[in-house]
This record gives structure tokens, C-alpha cells and sequence, in this order.
């Protein structure tokens, strides 16, 4: 079946864009009105303890939503198609949105952000899926690292709405009403032939439980889920904690977590946009994750350096952090170019979600275990969980296979694991 041929600039990549520029607004929201929303939910916020037990549990609650959200979507777009999830997963977290603007308790907000965690999980995965199908195979990397590149300025665009606003329940109502007008806008995007062609066939689609009946398929998923974990721990705890970095580093400082996060988006931004480029200029999407790789030590290694020693070179570092995490649009689109097109979207769209549903993981191990249970200082945990996150990536890429030249038009057969 011959399809139309789609470029980088096309209908596809500019709306793909728009709807993840939309997805990040939404999910990295919370992190940026973190204090302000706590206070208007009844958290004293001179109460560390308690800020901190409220904020873990609506993050991880909404992880949690992300991790059901991608498996729920994932399956859905390899049997109804890429629109359909598209389609659905803007509708839930669109009325999530809105609700979170009107919450009153912890206990409210946790279950809000959990509902948006199971819309915003379908996001990504599905606008990843559409173009690297619809794209031919020497333009998709750059494609999707431009989905991704412009839609990571969704964190700078939340940390401005609420600069402008200063007004928490607002910026959720519009993240809620930009989630509505991308609604309209998807209309105008056609679905993937390839997804069209299989369609119909008598093969299974969507069955998640493929990745766990044959060996090699395991060790692929497993695999590329690994390769993105540094992401997270970047985000998630040097990042989202800055503050009390700052503090233990140098003292009393004046960062600002939610400027730290817009910082570090920017540059992450940039980062997906350039790597397409790096990968193109390389034949190779393994080597541009070395090279990123390369640089996301360096950036941790400043972060706990003596160099760090005042407040703009903690954003300075942030933004390093964040440029050296910017790997996340070819690390979703290996995802996708691992698996064959009636197993493609459950992939990319659970794998990404596997990631961020690990970020609760690396909280136990870097709160709970190394600080509570075994009395290590901020320091100390930040460094160790940071080296076996790197250690663990690093051993995942070397074993994760080559996608670049592969041609994306074959299916998943259904055989049992020996």
C-alpha cells in the first residue's frame, strides 16, 4: 500500500508537537505551583514534613496514573489506532485539568493528578508511533526529536502562565482549555497506513503480554526501558530538589525549584531538537545517546562539584542537566523502532511511562533506603543513586540494538518463550 510521503514540517510533526508541548505544560505543572497549590489545599508550608509527604504523594499518585494510563493507551493504539488515543487521552486529562482547579484537600489533588496521569500517559507514545510510521525512515528521527523538542517548551510555557497569573487553579483551567482546542486540531491529522494495512489481518494487536512470552522481545522491552531511566533521575530528584541541594552544597541560597525545572526543560527542549540532527549526522541512534550520555555525567559530576557554589551556577547547572537529558525524543523512538507495527504503539507508549512510573522507585531508594533507613546525608544519596542509575543505563545501551536504517513495515509473531 503505497501513503503519502510526510516531511519533518508536515501536518503530523507540527501537531504532534503541539499536543506533547500540551502534555509537559500539564505534567510538570504541578512541580512548578508545587508550594503555592500545597498552601491552597491547607499545607502549612513551614511544616518541611509535611510539604514533603504531600508532595511525594501527589507526584508518585501521579506516576502511578502515568505507569496504567501508558499500558491502558498503549494497548488501545495498536487495536483501535493512534488517533483513537490521541483522541482519548486529551478528553481525560482535559477534565482532569479542570478538576485540579477546584480542589480543596491533598487527598483531592493526589487523585486529580492521578486521573491526568492516565490522560497524559497516552500522549507521547501515540504522536511518536504516527510519526515514525508516516515518515519515511531517513527523516523520522528528526521528525520525532522535533515532537519532542517543541513540545518540552510545554514546562517553559507553565513556568511563565504562572509567573503572568501567579494564579495556581488558573493555570490548571488552562491547561484544561488548551487541551480542548487540541482537540480541533487533531482532526486534520491522518491515521498511519501502516496501522491501516494491519488493521484488518488476523494477527494480534495490542497483546501486551507478548513482551513476556519470547525471550528476545523480554530483552528488548527491558532494555529500552533502562536507556531512559537518567531522564528521571535528573528531573525528578537533582532537579525537583535544587533547593535542598543548594542548601547542603552552600548554604542558604534563593533557588526557586520551579525556575530550576523551567531551566532545565529549555535546555532539555533544545537537547531532543539538536540529537535528531546528531543522530542523522552519525547514521546512528546508539552513538547519540553515548555522546548525551557522556554529557549527563559531566553535568552530574558539576552539580556535586566544588564549582557549584551559588545560585546561578546551580541554574546554570540545572540547564547542563537538563541539555544532557535531552535524549528523550530518540529514546522513544527506539522504543518504537524495536517492535513490529501491531505491537509498535503499546511499546512506545508503555515504555516512556515505565520510566516515569520508576521515578517512585528511585525516590524509595534515594529518600526512604540510603537517608531514613541507612542515615546518609542529601549528599552522599544524590551521588550513589545517580551512579547506579548511570551504571545501569549505560549497561542496557550497550546491549540495546541498532534502529536507525531499520525498515519499520513488519509484524510480531505470537510464539511462546522456550
Amino acid at each position: 500500500m503505497n501513503q503519502k510521503q510526510y516531511g519533518i514540517l508536515s501536518i503530523p510533526v507540527i501537531v504532534g508537537a503541539l499536543g506533547y508541548f500540551v502534555d509537559i505544560y500539564d505534567l510538570l505543572l504541578f512541580t512548578i505551583v508545587r508550594e503555592p497549590s500545597l498552601a491552597g489545599v491547607g499545607i502549612l508550608l513551614t511544616d518541611k514534613k509535611a510539604v514533603l509527604e504531600a508532595s511525594t504523594t501527589i507526584i508518585d499518585r501521579q506516576m502511578i496514573g502515568l505507569l496504567i494510563g501508558g499500558i491502558m493507551w498503549g494497548i488501545m493504539g495498536d487495536k483501535k489506532g493512534r488517533l483513537s488515543v490521541l483522541f482519548g487521552s486529551i478528553l481525560i486529562y482535559s477534565v482532569a485539568n479542570f478538576i485540579t482547579g477546584y480542589v480543596n484537600t491533598v487527598d483531592q489533588y493526589a487523585w486529580a493528578r492521578f486521573a491526568a496521569g492516565i490522560g497524559l500517559a497516552g500522549e507521547l507514545g501515540a504522536g511518536i508511533t504516527l510519526v515514525s510510521e508516516l515518515l519515511p525512515k531517513n527523516k523520522r528521527g528528526i521528525g520525532t526529536s522535533l515532537v519532542a523538542g517543541i513540545g518540552l517548551f510545554g514546562a517553559v510555557g507553565a513556568y511563565f502562565v504562572y509567573e503572568a497569573t501567579q494564579d495556581w487553579r488558573l493555570c490548571y483551567k488552562i491547561g484544561g482549555g488548551l487541551g480542548v482546542g487540541l482537540l480541533l486540531l487533531r482532526i486534520s491529522v491522518a491515521e498511519s497506513g501502516m496501522f491501516k494495512e494491519v488493521k484488518h489481518q488476523k494477527v494480534a494487536k495490542g497483546n501486551i503480554l507478548m513482551f513476556f512470552t519470547n525471550a528476545q522481545r523480554f530483552r528488548k522491552y527491558m532494555l529500552a526501558i533502562l536507556i531512559g531511566l537518567p531522564t528521571w533521575y535528573v528531573i525528578g530528584i537533582l532537579v525537583n530538589y535544587s533547593n535542598r541541594f543548594a542548601n547542603e552544597l552552600y548554604g542558604p541560597n534563593g533557588i526557586i525549584s520551579g525556575r530550576s525545572i523551567m531551566f532545565a526543560y529549555a535546555a532539555i527542549a533544545i537537547g531532543d531538537i539538536l540529537i535528531g540532527f546528531v543522530s542523522q549526522y552519525f547514521q546512528s541512534r546508539k552513538k547519540a545517546l553515548y555522546l548525551y550520555y557522556g554529557l549527563c555525567i559531566i553535568a552530574i559530576a558539576l552539580f556535586f562539584s566544588p564549582f557549584n557554589t551559588s545560585d546561578t551556577r546551580m541554574y546554570v547547572i540545572c540547564a547542563l542537566l537538563g541539555f544532557s537529558t535531552g535524549f528523550w525524543a530518540i529514546f522513544v523512538t527506539m522504543g518504537a523502532e524495536q517492535f513490529g507495527t501491531n505491537l509498535r504503539a503499546t511499546a512506545a507508549t508503555t515504555i516512556p511511562n515505565m520510566v516515569r512510573g520508576a521515578l517512585p522507585l528511585m525516590n524509595l531508594i534515594f529518600l526512604n533506603l540510603f537517608q531514613q533507613n541507612w542515615g546518609w546525608g542529601l549528599i552522599q544519596s544524590g551521588i550513589i543513586t545517580g551512579v547506579i542509575v548511570m551504571l545501569v543505563t549505560l549497561i542496557a545501551a550497550f546491549f540495546t540494538e541498532e534502529t536507525f536504517h531499520k525498515d519499520l513495515n513488519y509484524l510480531e509473531l505470537e510464539e511462546a518463550m522456550p
